[in-house]
């Protein structure tokens, strides 16, 4: 008998005429049996699902989208000091990654050293510690940065002090920052709904963030400049259609900081990138991403003015949804993950990192990474899905789906707009009751078994005592090693030289909103500076406490 009270008979029975229960996409749209043409009325192919590569570009940026290039493969990776870090970057090197992803620990996003008290046992935990330009050489050592395309995911706060480490770096190798290919996650108002405390304010996120986009769009033609990275707020519980507008809301405001400064919108928006989830609702996702590059391109077009047609692309990453996987059953994850991959290689993604199916558990192992690469390899190698372009296209439903999206987003950012933008949305509550709703529903679908996740609330068994492969332990000394490194590093520079250096950035920082700050960070960096003192000059500068933990107090 089974726990029920049903005889196994009856249970296979049951099963053999069983048929689906919920018939709406995890974001609530219902679903029809069928789709036919009268689904897509009104709908004409040249204004809004043209070939690949015309505008508004619901089909893919590209006329040839994978027969020119692959999307790029990346494996997000970061722990322990940046020694750690760089042998498994290696290792990633020779299983066949085509770009590298590295993440930061909790105490470099918060913009405080490994040495500060509140830091012991966060240093290197589940990122790595990068505080200072030594940190950024060693976790570079022998990737050739002229030819490697780098993502450097990291809270806003850091992200200035983080890129002028990386181009400092390839200029002691004499390397042009204008060789430099590469992304910098400089999105300071999704920092608030991405796992760990924000450390600065609105204000000063977004000064810094204006600061990255103007100096990067003078001087790094190859880099993208911001990503506007929605995947945490899915992470956190939003739905298909809020991600696309909360995302495209985010990425307005950044847009008009930049203008503020004195940019010209093509001079800027064509580096700009977005960060995207790719959850388990399959035709949904497609759709979702397929809508948001149409809107994307209508709105810096039509609302921004920009002329150049590279202004208008919708380019994006997908990182597989995390949320999504569980511990329960955890080989059940590689599953989840590859059909998830699938649908953004579908929808024409541009770079994609696939997660690892030990991550609700702990780190990736080097064998679970490996799993997650060769998921993208067999996607790409041997499925055949990239050699058409947007093969889903003029599918009934992926239309009809496309356009309901699209409408209800636009919906959404229309209701922010009236609000005053994003930022507003963000102070008065508004988009933290909209988050916390969401999430609430998202949970009680699975509490009603409304929403199944097997192994969960459907097809659970046993949990297994050991989980399969191992889990990942972070090297017994890193944490130790990498405080110690600090602290060595602070009593061995030349203090003369360090003071004048902070003084100067200071002085430039003093100076105000429109003053870029790139110049006197590389110059406090090359004075052996560390990211937890030049975040808290700034700090000051603006009224801040210099720690945003308010245990420390300036050394300057």
């Amino acid at each position: 008998m089974s726990n029920n009270g049903k005889s196994n008979v009856d249970g296979l029975i049951d099963a053999y005429f069983e048929k689906p229960k919920r018939t709406t996409t995890w974001s609530g749209f219902p679903v029809k049996d069928i789709y036919t043409p009268k689904d897509i009325d009104g709908m004409d192919y040249e204004r809004d699902m043209p070939d690949a590569g015309k505008y508004p570009y619901t089909r893919g940026i590209h006329p040839d989208m994978f027969r020119g290039r692959y999307w790029t493969k990346r494996e997000v990776t970061g722990f322990g000091t940046p020694t750690d870090t760089n042998r498994r970057l290696k290792k990633q090197i020779e299983e066949g990654v085509s770009g590298l992803n590295v993440i930061r620990d909790n105490p470099t996003n918060l913009g405080i050293d490994p040495d500060h008290p509140l830091a012991e046992g966060e240093v290197g935990l589940v990122g790595v510690s990068l505080c200072s330009l030594k940190d950024m050489e060693m976790l570079t050592e022998g990737i050739p940065l002229d030819k490697v395309s780098m993502s450097l995911i990291c809270a806003s706060c850091p992200a200035i002090i983080i890129l002028s480490q990386y181009i400092l770096i390839a200029e002691q190798r004499g390397i042009s920052p204008a060789k430099l290919r590469g992304t910098i996650a400089n999105d300071p108002l999704h920092c608030r709904y991405c796992g760990w405390r924000p450390s600065n304010p609105i204000d000063l996120s977004l000064k810094l963030s204006v600061d990255i986009i103007e100096y990067c769009t003078n001087s790094m033609p190859l880099w993208n400049t911001a990503v506007v990275n929605s995947y945490d707020l899915r992470e956190n519980g939003v739905n298909a259609v809020q991600e696309v507008a909360f995302g495209l809301a985010m990425a307005m405001a950044y847009i008009d900081g930049a203008l503020k400064r004195g940019l010209n919108i093509d001079d800027f928006a064509s580096r700009r990138a977005f960060y995207c989830s790719s959850h388990i609702d399959f035709f949904e996702e497609i759709a979702k991403l397929r809508a948001a590059r149409r809107m994307w391109a209508r709105i810096v077009k039509e609302k921004y003015g920009a002329k150049n047609p590279n202004s208008w692309k919708f380019r994006f990453a997908v990182h597989t949804a995390g949320c999504s996987l569980v511990p329960q059953q955890p080989l059940n994850n590689i599953i989840r993950i590859a059909y998830e991959a699938l649908a953004a290689v579908l929808a024409g993604v541009q770079s994609l990192h696939s997660c690892s199916y030990d991550e609700p558990i702990a780190l990736p192992t080097e064998e679970s990474q490996r799993i997650a690469l060769r998921t993208q390899q067999i996607i790409a190698y041997e499925t055949g899905v990239s050699n058409v372009a947007d093969p889903l296209g003029g599918s009934y439903y992926v239309e009809n789906l496309t356009n309901r999206i699209e409408e209800q987003a636009a919906r959404i950012l229309d209701e922010i707009e009236k609000m005053g933008g994003m930022v507003e949305a963000m102070r008065t509550g508004w988009l933290d009751k909209e988050i916390d709703k969401s999430s609430l529903e998202y949970q009680k679908e699975i509490e009603r078994r409304e929403r199944i996740i097997v192994g969960v609330n459907a097809f659970a068994s046993p949990p297994d005592k050991k989980t399969p492969g191992g889990v990942h332990r972070n090297p017994a000394e890193s944490e130790k090693e990498q405080i110690n490194s600090v602290k060595e590093l602070k009593v061995k520079r030349d203090d003369k030289v360090l003071r004048q250096s902070i003084g100067k950035l200071r002085e430039k920082a003093q100076m105000g909103e429109g003053e870029n700050l790139f110049p006197t960070i590389m110059d406090a960096l090359r004075a052996k500076a560390t990211l937890g003192e030049i975040m808290g000059t700034i700090r000051e500068v603006y009224g801040y406490s210099y720690d945003p933990l308010n245990i420390l107090e300036s050394p300057f």
